[in-house]
């Protein structure tokens, strides 16, 4: 009987530490939310951390626990907009390219056609001249960790003999680029930006059968 309920409650106290976390994450993703719109509208500068707890719902106390700076909110916007994981989020491994290209090609396009990317690189834009340490948080916690990623793998299919490269910073500029030059940046400029699905991954099947084309060893292009 002791060891039932000791078992009871251990299962009580789990359940209540599972729904505890869930409402602090609920609570962080209102105040991040509220703190990307906020910024958006109002600019850096005049948004306040007071103002973001009464939009999105919380406490200050709530709010500072979490976030005791906006430079520390702003950071975890940046993670948020960078770090979005989906279905079809896939982590390729060396040994085929195209497969692998592919799959960092359309995860690309999906991460840059949310609409949290458009916003935060507005926000950074408008601010960054009075706040340079924005552009300086987009540029180390979001853009180059990424950027890295690709590089790493390129790397990795150069040790394996798929590529021949001497440089794979650029062929990871090369890549991206030609990915986010269609997908991304009209966006900023053109609000209604929305390019049709079909032409999203035509774009990016395009972009691999160009590295292929000029890295690739020992694997034809497709016609």
């Amino acid at each position: 009987m002791t060891r039932l309920m000791m078992r009871h409650t251990g299962d009580m106290a789990a359940q209540s530490s599972s729904y505890h976390r869930d409402v602090a994450e609920q609570k962080r993703s209102a105040i991040v939310d509220a703190a990307t719109s906020l910024f958006l509208d109002l600019g850096y500068d005049r948004t306040s951390l007071a103002k973001v707890a009464v939009e999105a719902g919380v406490s200050k106390a709530t709010l500072f626990k979490q976030f005791p700076t906006k430079a520390a909110l702003f950071e975890a916007i940046v993670d948020a907009s960078w770090n979005t994981k989906s279905d079809t989020t896939v982590e390729p491994h060396p040994g085929n390219l195209r497969a692998g290209l592919t799959a960092i090609g359309r995860g690309y396009a999906e991460l840059l056609t949310q609409p949290s990317m458009a916003k935060l690189f507005r926000i950074v834009i408008a601010e960054v001249p009075r706040f340079p340490e924005l552009g300086r948080t987009q540029f180390d916690l979001g853009k180059m960790p990424y950027f890295d990623s690709v590089r790493a793998y390129l790397d990795a299919e150069n040790a394996r003999g798929t590529i021949r490269l001497d440089d794979a910073e650029l062929a990871a500029t090369q890549f991206l680029g030609m990915i986010s030059n269609y997908v991304f940046w009209p966006r900023l400029l053109l609000v209604q930006w929305t390019p049709e699905d079909d032409a999203v991954l035509h774009v990016v099947d395009e972009a691999v059968e160009m590295m292929l084309a000029r890295y690739c060893r020992g694997v034809t292009p497709t016609p």
